[in-house]
């Protein structure tokens, strides 16, 4: 995923020189081609997060199309404040592309853990925030981002995950969610790598003789609260799950934009609550401990 979205940045500014890309990282392989054949449009900024904000700042002041790329905390807790004080407060056309989103980098525990990343990011004024689920989607929302600069969050999985979107996605970006899967009794809400967990849930959960459907949040901010409420409409119940602090994040976002379209379902969220307990441990060890692995959907989505 990380790969698709840099290799499309990478493609596109070989044909526009105003197309910046800056980078706290360099462990991504798909970086050598942008900085080998492009090294006027490749800024390595080191381990100064805060600062490559600020160039960033006059670069699209500038008039240029600019992509920042770092881990996740580091781009977004630690720069918070540049974020809102430069960026966000002039709306400059500026992506962030963070990789490694919620417990993506389950060993190195807190230190690179974004369990608050969707609650501090959505708050940002006039930010759009997007979470694709597998390559198609993610090249879709990064051919959105070339296509049409603005203050965006791109939120991306390390690791390279299963293709959900047959390839296209472009219909589903513009909606900002889509229904990968039909049911009767719950509607399972998901983003990124949870959502391939939902699935897998899903199919549990037909096996318990429970219908589950399978809405994949592409765009967590701004949530168009009336189309996702009409598809929502014939489910009995809601289940989110996110890789998330409770308070804020993915399940208050649908919560409030289902309420804003003055529809109420009954909702059950999972995801990390205040007070959790800080450990290392693959993701999977860590999604037991926290109540959001597999079986904890499939308990969830089958209670009446």
């Amino acid at each position: 995923m990380r790969d698709v979205v840099i290799d499309e940045i990478f493609a596109a500014a070989k044909n526009n020189r105003d197309i910046l890309f800056i980078s706290a990282d360099l462990g991504a392989k798909a970086l050598d081609d942008f900085r080998r054949d492009l090294p006027d449009q490749f800024i390595h900024a080191g381990i100064s997060e805060q600062n490559m904000v600020d160039l960033a700042s006059g670069l699209a002041l500038s008039g240029k199309t600019v992509f920042l790329y770092a881990m996740a905390p580091f781009l977004t807790a630690r720069c918070y404040e540049q974020i809102k004080c430069v960026i966000a407060s002039m709306n400059l056309p500026v992506t962030f592309i963070a990789v490694g989103v919620g417990l993506g980098y389950d060993h190195a525990t807190l230190t690179h853990f974004t369990p608050e990343d969707i609650a501090t990011m959505r708050a940002m004024n006039g930010i759009e925030v997007l979470s694709p689920s597998d390559a198609v989607s993610a090249r879709a929302v990064v051919d959105r981002a070339l296509a049409d600069p603005a203050f965006r969050y791109i939120r991306l999985e390390r690791q390279a995950q299963a293709e959900l979107y047959n390839g296209n996605a472009g219909s589903a970006l513009d909606r900002g969610f889509a229904e990968l899967a039909t049911g009767e009794d719950v509607a399972i809400l998901a983003c990124g790598y949870l959502t391939h967990k939902a699935l897998q849930a899903r199919q549990e959960l037909a096996e318990k003789g429970v219908s589950a459907g399978v809405i994949d949040l592409l765009r967590l901010k701004p949530i168009d609260g009336k189309s996702l409420a009409a598809v929502l409409a014939d489910y009995e119940r809601l289940v989110t799950v996110e890789e998330q602090i409770l308070d804020g994040g993915m399940g208050s976002a649908i919560a409030e934009a289902l309420l804003d379209a003055g529809i109420m379902k009954p909702i059950k969220r999972l995801g990390m609550r205040d007070g959790f307990e800080v450990v290392n441990g693959n993701r999977d060890e860590l999604h037991a401990l926290y109540g959001i692995g597999t079986d904890d959907i499939v308990a969830a989505s089958a209670a009446a």
